[in-house]
Parts: C-alpha cells; sequence; structure tokens
C-alpha cells in the first residue's frame, strides 16, 4: 500500500515531538504536556504505523525504551533486559490483545489484574538476600545507580528474610497527599511546582543528596520477579506472594481475571470511585498472562512484552487536529469562536468541537486551521484547547481572523467587537432568535426532517453551545445530550438515531433546508434534478442557473451568489463530511406527468412534505394556490379555504388513498 503524504509527514511530526517530551519527561523529570496528552500523541503514531507498516523506523518511539540515564548518576547494566508496557485505551483493544495472546500461546488466558502505578519504575538487585544495587529503567539496558536514594524509603527491606539472589521490580511513587503539601513548599520557598506525583517522585529519586528523598513521603511497590535463585513461581499471582513473603512491599489491589468481563469490571471498579480511595496516582490497570509458561511462550517484542498490556484509563487531556473555525452566536448576540476537531475520545466521551472562547484567546495560543491541539473536558460540556503542539504544526499553516461579517447575524452580517472587551457581537439584534429559527427550519420536515430536533430542542442545544451551524448537528453525542436536563437514556438515544437516519439526504431537501433565498421545494426539485449533484450545483454560473425554465435571473443570482460566498462553501465542506447525499432524478415519464396537484389539511399517513415529494418524483408539479389550472387537491383533514375554493371552481377533490391509487397507476 502507498503511503499517503500526508501520513508519512505526520507520523515524522509524531516521531519527533513524542522523543522530545519522552527525553524531558524520563532524563529532565520535565513535562511540558500531561501524560494523558503524550499518550494521546504515542496512540496516534501506533495508529499510524499499523496502518502504514513502512511507516515504522528502528528509533520509532514504538520500538524503543525511553531514558536515558543521567550523567551525574553512577551507571548500571541491568542483568534482565528491561521493559516497558504497551498501551490499551478501549475495550477493542483489550479485545485484540487478548486474541493475539490466545493466537500465540494456544491457549485460553487467565490474568492478573494489578494497578498501574503512575511513579518511576526501580530494578531491585539482592545477592545472599542483602539488597546490592537499586536502579532506574534507564534505556532498558542501562540504568541509574539510586541506591542512596531506595534505602531511605522505610518499606524497602535492606535485608530479605532468606538470603537468596533476587532481580525485582516495581514502581516508586509519591502519595497524592505528600504531592500536595510538596508543592505547597515550593510554591512558599518560590520554587517551580512538580507537574505531576509521577516526576515528582523521579526527581526525588534521581538524585545525589539521599537527604531529598528521605524527606519526602515516598514509597515502593514491587510486582515482578525478573530473576532468582530459587524456584521460579508458575503464576503472576503466586509471584506477588513470592516478592511478599520475601518481605518486599506488594500491592494488595491486585485481582484475578478468568474472562474478559473480569477485566472490564475490575477496570470500572477502578477508574470509578474506588480511584481516590488510595493514596498515590493511578492511571489504568496492568493485564498480565497468570501462566509463567504462556509468558515465556509469548515473549517480548522490542520494547514490551507480549503477555502484558497497561489498560489506561479515559484521559482528561489529548490531542487532536483543528479541521476549522467558525463562529457561534449567543443569545445576546455574543460571538464565541469554535473549533471543528478530528473526532476524538476525552474523559471517556467522543467530541469534535471545542470553545476558543475569543479572539485574544486565540491569539495568545497562537491557534491555526491544522494545529494539532491538546483538548481537555473539564466539567463543561464543550472542552478546551490547552495548547497547541508547535512541533506538530503543517507547513503554511495561517493565523485565524475574526471575521466581519457573518450569515449568523442575519441583515449585512456585521460583526463588531465590544468596547474595553474581548468579545464580538452581531450588530443586528435578535441574530440568536434568527438562526434557531434556521436550525429548527433545516431539521424540520421541509427539510431534513429529524424527529425530536424541534424548535425548543434547538434553542436547548444552542444555549449549551452545542450546536450554532447546521454542521454541529451532526457531531451531537449522546453523552452531550445526557447532560443536558431533560434528556434522559431513551430520549437521547432516539435523537441521536434520527440524527443518524438523516445522513442521507436527497439533494433536494438539503436545498430546502440550507434556507437558500428563493428556493423553495419546487425551485430545490428544479435545482437537483438539473445538476444532479452538489459538486456540479456548487460549480454553475449565474447565467447556467438562470437559464433552466422555472429558475430565471433572480433566482438564479441569488443561488450563485449563496455559493460563492466563502463560509457558506466552508459550511458546505464540512457538511459533506458527515451526509450521504442522494442524486434526485425527474422521471422521463411518470402518473402525474402534466399535472398540478394542491396538498391541503392532515392527511392520514403522510406530511405534507412527503406527498409533495411524491407527486414530484412521479412527473407532476406541486402548487400552493387552488386555481382552474389545477389537475386535482389531496385533501385531508381541516383541509380549509382551498377546499372550498376547489368545490366552487369544479376542481376535482380525492383523499390520500385515491392519490397513492394514482401514483401507482
Amino acid at each position: 500500500m502507498k503511503v499517503p503524504k500526508e501520513a508519512s509527514e505526520r507520523a515524522e511530526r509524531l516521531r519527533d515531538a513524542i522523543t522530545k517530551y519522552r527525553t524531558l519527561q524520563h532524563e529532565k523529570d520535565v513535562s511540558p504536556i500531561s501524560a494523558d496528552a503524550l499518550d494521546s500523541l504515542k496512540y496516534e503514531l501506533a495508529e499510524l504505523e499499523g496502518k502504514y507498516p513502512e511507516l515504522v523506523t528502528p528509533d520509532s518511539p514504538t520500538q524503543i525504551v525511553a531514558g536515558a540515564p543521567m550523567p551525574f548518576l553512577k551507571k548500571v547494566r541491568h542483568t534482565v533486559p528491561q521493559w516497558s508496557f504497551n498501551d490499551a485505551f478501549t475495550e477493542e483493544d483489550i479485545r485484540a490483545f487478548d486474541e493475539r495472546v490466545r493466537k500465540v500461546s494456544g491457549v485460553a488466558p487467565t490474568y492478573d489484574l494489578e494497578l498501574k502505578i503512575d511513579g518511576l519504575k526501580i530494578v531491585l538487585a539482592y545477592e545472599k538476600g542483602e539488597l546490592t544495587t537499586a536502579a532506574t529503567r534507564g534505556d532498558g539496558v542501562v540504568g541509574e545507580d539510586v541506591t542512596h536514594n531506595i534505602r531511605t524509603i522505610a518499606s524497602v527491606p535492606v535485608h530479605l528474610k532468606r538470603p537468596i539472589d533476587l532481580v525485582a521490580e516495581g514502581e516508586v511513587y509519591l502519595t497524592r497527599s505528600g504531592f500536595v503539601k510538596l508543592n505547597e513548599l515550593r510554591e512558599k520557598q518560590g520554587e517551580p511546582l512538580f507537574a505531576n506525583p509521577r516526576n515528582a517522585a523521579a526527581g526525588s529519586i534521581r538524585q545525589l543528596d539521599p537527604a531529598i528523598a528521605a524527606a519526602r513521603p515516598l514509597g515502593v511497590f514491587l510486582y515482578d520477579v525478573a530473576a532468582t535463585s530459587e524456584s521460579f513461581p508458575q503464576t503472576q499471582s503466586e509471584e506477588l506472594a513470592y516478592l511478599a513473603a520475601l518481605g518486599l512491599p506488594v500491592n494488595s489491589e491486585h485481582a484475578h481475571a478468568d474472562s474478559l468481563k473480569d477485566v472490564f469490571t475490575y477496570w470500572k471498579k477502578w477508574q470509578g470511585r474506588d480511584r481516590e480511595k488510595v493514596d498515590y496516582q493511578i492511571d489504568g490497570i496492568v493485564l498480565k498472562v497468570e501462566s509463567q509458561s504462556a509468558q515465556q511462550t509469548l515473549g517480548y517484542t522490542g520494547k514490551a512484552p507480549r503477555f502484558a498490556i497497561a489498560y489506561k484509563f479515559p484521559p482528561e487531556q489529548v490531542e487532536t487536529v483543528v479541521e476549522d473555525i467558525s463562529l457561534q452566536v449567543g443569545r445576546t448576540g455574543k460571538l464565541t469562536p469554535v473549533a471543528h476537531l478530528r473526532s476524538v475520545a476525552v474523559a471517556g466521551t467522543v467530541v469534535a468541537r471545542a470553545t476558543l472562547h475569543n479572539e485574544d484567546f486565540i491569539a495568545e495560543k497562537d491557534i491555526r486551521i491544522g494545529d494539532t491541539v491538546i483538548l481537555q473536558k473539564a466539567g463543561d460540556i464543550i472542552p478546551e484547547v490547552v495548547s497547541v503542539v508547535s512541533e506538530m504544526r503543517p507547513k503554511g499553516a495561517k493565523s485565524w481572523k475574526f471575521p466581519t461579517h457573518s450569515a449568523l447575524c442575519g441583515g449585512a452580517g456585521e460583526i463588531e467587537r465590544v468596547p474595553g472587551e474581548a468579545a464580538h457581537r452581531c450588530k443586528v439584534a435578535g441574530s440568536f432568535e434568527q438562526q434557531s429559527r434556521k436550525l429548527a427550519y433545516f431539521a424540520g420536515k421541509s427539510a431534513l426532517d429529524i424527529a425530536g430536533m424541534g424548535r425548543e430542542t434547538v434553542r436547548t442545544l444552542m444555549e449549551h453551545d452545542l450546536i450554532s451551524d447546521f454542521d454541529d448537528i451532526f457531531d451531537l453525542t449522546k453523552d452531550e445530550l445526557l447532560a443536558l436536563e431533560g434528556f434522559e437514556e431513551t430520549k437521547a438515544a432516539k435523537l441521536i438515531t434520527a440524527i443518524g437516519v438523516a445522513k442521507e439526504v436527497p439533494l433536494d431537501r438539503l436545498l430546502i433546508g440550507l434556507g437558500i433565498s428563493h428556493v423553495g421545494d419546487e425551485t430545490a426539485f428544479l435545482l437537483a434534478t438539473h445538476f444532479h449533484t452538489l459538486a456540479a450545483l456548487r460549480a454553475a454560473s449565474e447565467d447556467a442557473l438562470s437559464s433552466i425554465s422555472g429558475i430565471g435571473p433572480i433566482i438564479g443570482r441569488a443561488v450563485a451568489e449563496w455559493f460563492k460566498d466563502s463560509s457558506n462553501r466552508a459550511l458546505l465542506m464540512r457538511l459533506e463530511k458527515h451526509l450521504k447525499i442522494q442524486k434526485v432524478v425527474a422521471p422521463s415519464r411518470g402518473a402525474l406527468t402534466g399535472q398540478t396537484v394542491v396538498i391541503t389539511g392532515t392527511l392520514p399517513t403522510l406530511s405534507r412534505e412527503e406527498a409533495e415529494a411524491r407527486v414530484r418524483r412521479a412527473g407532476g408539479k406541486v402548487a400552493a394556490a387552488v386555481s382552474s389550472k389545477i389537475s386535482f387537491i389531496v385533501a385531508g383533514e381541516h383541509p380549509g379555504s382551498k377546499y372550498e375554493k376547489a368545490q366552487t371552481l369544479g376542481v376535482s377533490i380525492i383523499s390520500e388513498s385515491d392519490f397513492l391509487k394514482k401514483l401507482e397507476a
């Protein structure tokens, strides 16, 4: 498979950015971006390399262990190579891992489930029961000698309970409560704050002065036997019991899993409230195949065991790409920039939009279309952009400027900046109401016919900054709806289903919904049947439009001007990412060819829009008023004055059932 240029360029930028951030984290204990955001970058790179194996390079972060030893600390060559875990973020990832284990090992695996401590990996070496060396992982081959600091941690025994040789692996951590107190002290002393407990733990251990480590609330959990002079435990659970029996600190919060159901139950338990019950930072769980013989069969890749994987909790911060920037209008006419994003899961929900607040916010963070950004969702329904990953910026990305006009503002669409504030607003009053009517019409029966999206629902969604323009409707998620008052599970699911159905839309119904001046049902049908595709209509000149029978110069000019408008063209591009637009073909000869029909009253089964569409598909024309030229009217309940006029003029009046029979003739 040929690798697209954009995929190759993005993979290269991802490798460079990840390598930079990992180096800073593992060698300098500095985190310019959060661990969640770094995980997100690594996950995207892994997906790209999985799709295009040609992109894998020997120095890719997916292939090597991060971290070189600090020059001021003594080097230690590991007797057993050290690894890092591959990460999983979804149930699908775990199912794929389980399938690989089954395929390679040839058995149905059971798992030991452990908490993934967010700390610094440590390797302890004992000879005849005496602690000889404590080393960091380093690059997996050579680590740093930090024995002098590890000896200050009370829970780490200097003497084992038996005089054996042992290499054990585990994690050094700083308690969460201790992390808060440490940063409070550093703030008082004017020192830079630690970004997270992991960096604080690493910064404490990777020091020459053991007094620093001794003064901080550090702990250790051991979780693997790398080598022993005694008989090797036969399961992962037995390994933990073996370590504990030797007097080493082992986390008691682990469980056995006979099935993936057990895995997911354990993950959900610790992703929820139980996560706050422990005084150490955890960012997921680790699955390890129980059987030692199966572990040996599965072996290792260049950087990770094939018998274990880290199942991460939903990230609070992720990376994604800004695909476009548009405006949304608030109740007071205030305009807020919104980033349209490559869909991404953050804090357990999928999002495709983020607020950009105002012009000054965008300028301060230098956010551009095409940028890779860090996104977070901290309590609000719609997330916000934290920062730009400048290393990932594509060439030629231009700064975004607040427009002077917008279709959201009605009238001439003029925009003004509020004096003395960072906010912009529409000059025309009532813009929110006007836009809510446009959106309700777009979603209504005449256009896309989205069941459950009436005027009040549209207003609610606008008030919570979830929709502002037509394309926003198709980015809505059930999670966003459930966060709103009045939306329970069933109602939210029904609306999401209705939106999904509306994604397949005939071209004429889309044109009706767009609200183009002078384009109603009949004109939309003429345009759709003449051009067949949105691309052809978009490219049509004013003269070509005006020359169509039934269109004329006034409508032709209005349509041409609408499609020339840059904001309308951008809107259509966003819509086309969501919609499957169906061609509309006028019949060369149909049951109603040459006939003109009026629909009036409430029909038993068909909406008026559906009945009119059937007339057109059968070759007929629809009229709004009754005259002597009308072929017949279809009347339902409460037909009103049109029924009376048809009687006066002697125009044929038929029921819905007779109408349907005519269509079948």
